[in-house]
């Protein structure tokens, strides 16, 4: 290809169809806007790769915002979390947005999309992106710009007069988003997209109002706080006030937890077994101590059960899709043995509990018995816990079932929401650091296999819990970014995992790096991911 050529011309030259909408050049992702200026290896993804799909859901983003300023001129518009199969968000405008106001936007987003306007990638001084910012009103991305030097160059998507600084890498496009549904959702709208497995077809919405109430009061409360943005948590430290802030987020988390206990409390008579779970580095342990805690404070002793003992021998695991032993799966647990046990203990009886021997992959008995007595619930923290197949034999009236997960709701700005599964897999890359001996590489590496098992076992179950709780701290990512910077630093360019550092990365830049200094406490939930915890 001639000098100057992009990684778009190399797609129309191979006749590739519109769903390759990103290149992997040298182990790193760019959008097909990026210009060829050397030698390279480049492997064109669709929207079935993680990567592909990550870049359509940024260009629909992108698409809604450009079109909302379009027909509701004025307006502000929030992107606010991830929903079911969708983007949550809002619109602030002269007067309260209703259903036509949004039908009217998704007309402008069809016609858009129609119009194929290309997202062009340029590269833009801070001072030139601020005029640009100026002249759009917004006022969000100037905070965010505040601790960047004039002279540094950062990339920036133009469509038509509409200019973004994004670090998420785009489609070539408005004419690829074709498969998208736009609902309104009372005050705001979810912008539904699909999924990687059938990217032409948008699922049906599968409604989640436990999990969208979680965000409202994690909303709710970030107002209280007065950081709806990384802008002003940056700002908050600049001003000494983070040890303040740091007390503040662990003071709501033990109130929650507290009232967690004092709900279980209430039906002390009734309930008997108390089921904690969710997804990767929710911090799930630590929970469970502390509710242990609190449910002491209000008169109860708890005891706990580890899943992991009732697995069935090795030669009985399940086998996965993959042809390997599928741990994961609710059939690697012997449920007959779980659930005669509980019911045995429940009614007061004795029972000898299995170990799991890991190294020779069997279960053994070893004399450890346990009797319980009515004050002492059982706790059970594992993946199965809201499915009801692992309790199968407990009516559902002496269950009390936890979801857990690590809810962000801090945006980088208005139109750029900080993703959980990011979050999560950050909180995860130090702790294997710190306490499994396992490279950044080595997580990034794992991370899908995890995600897939989330997909299966946690997510589907989530609207069965009887409370969720918000594990996450609006404080914790610029405590991670000092931790894990260096981690993701040795992932070089012959590694697979490069991208994916490199796109970590970059986020990290909108982050104030706070060390992990005395003042979060030993108990908080951070603390185990980052060590000095003393609820292990």
């Amino acid at each position: 290809m001639p000098q100057g050529s992009t990684l778009q011309d190399v797609a129309r030259e191979l006749r590739l169809p519109d769903e390759f909408v990103v290149a992997r050049m040298n182990n790193e992702v760019f959008g097909l806007q990026t210009e060829l200026s050397q030698d390279c290896t480049v492997e064109f993804l669709d929207t079935t790769s993680v990567e592909g799909m990550r870049a359509y859901r940024a260009g629909l983003v992108f698409l809604f915002v450009k079109a909302a300023y379009e027909v509701l001129p004025g307006a502000t518009i929030f992107i606010k979390h991830s929903i079911a199969n969708g983007i949550y968000g809002e619109i602030a405008w002269a007067h309260p947005v209703i259903e036509k106001d949004i039908q009217a936007v998704y007309g402008r987003m069809l016609e858009l999309v129609k119009e194929d306007l290309p997202f062009e990638l340029l590269h833009l001084s801070v001072t030139e992106l601020r005029e640009k910012y100026r002249a759009q009103g917004l006022q969000d991305k100037l905070r965010l710009l505040e601790h960047y030097a004039d002279g540094d160059i950062l990339p920036v998507y133009r469509c038509g007069d509409y200019y973004d600084w994004l670090t998420a890498v785009l489609v070539p496009s408005t004419g690829v988003l074709k498969h998208f549904k736009l609902r309104y959702y009372l005050p705001g709208f979810i912008l539904e997209y699909p999924r990687r497995a059938n990217p032409k077809v948008v699922p049906p919405y599968v409604e989640q109002g436990k999990l969208f109430n979680v965000f409202f009061q994690a909303e709710q409360w970030q107002n209280n706080l007065k950081i709806p943005d990384v802008a002003a948590l940056n700002r908050t430290i600049d001003e000494g006030k983070f040890p303040d802030l740091v007390k503040v987020c662990e003071a709501h988390h033990e109130k929650q937890i507290a009232q967690i206990a004092d709900l279980i409390k209430q039906e002390r008579e009734r309930l008997r077994i108390i089921l904690i779970a969710g997804p990767s580095s929710s911090g799930k342990t630590t929970f469970a101590q502390r509710l242990l805690v609190q449910l002491r404070v209000n008169g109860l002793w708890p005891i706990t059960i580890g899943l992991d003992d009732y697995f069935v021998d090795r030669d009985k695991t399940p086998i996965g899709e993959d042809g390997k032993a599928d741990f994961e799966a609710l059939q690697a647990i012997d449920l007959e043995l779980f659930n005669t046990q509980l019911t045995k203990l429940i009614q007061g009886e004795e029972v000898e509990l299995p170990t799991f021997d890991f190294k020779e992959g069997r279960r053994k008995w070893t004399g450890r018995v346990l009797r319980i007595t009515e004050d002492q619930p059982i706790i059970i923290e594992g993946i199965h816990g809201l499915n009801d197949q692992l309790t199968a034999a407990i009516p559902q009236g002496r269950k009390f079932k936890i979801y857990i997960s690590a809810l962000t709701n801090l945006n980088i700005d208005n139109h750029t929401r900080v993703s959980t599964a990011d979050a999560r897999m950050l909180r995860r890359i130090v702790r294997d650091h710190h306490f499994r001996g396992h490279s950044a590489k080595s997580t990034i590496q794992m991370w899908p296999s995890v995600r897939r098992g989330e997909e299966l076992h946690i997510f589907p179950f989530q609207e069965s819990a009887d409370v969720m709780f918000n594990s996450s701290l609006v404080y914790e990512l610029s405590v991670l970014k000092g931790a894990v910077e260096p981690l993701l630093q040795e992932i070089t360019p012959d590694d697979e995992e490069y991208g994916e550092a490199r796109r970590l990365l970059t986020f990290l830049r909108h982050f104030r790096a706070v060390p992990p200094s005395k003042v979060i406490p030993c108990n908080s939930i951070l603390r185990e991911f980052i060590g000095g915890s003393c609820m292990h």
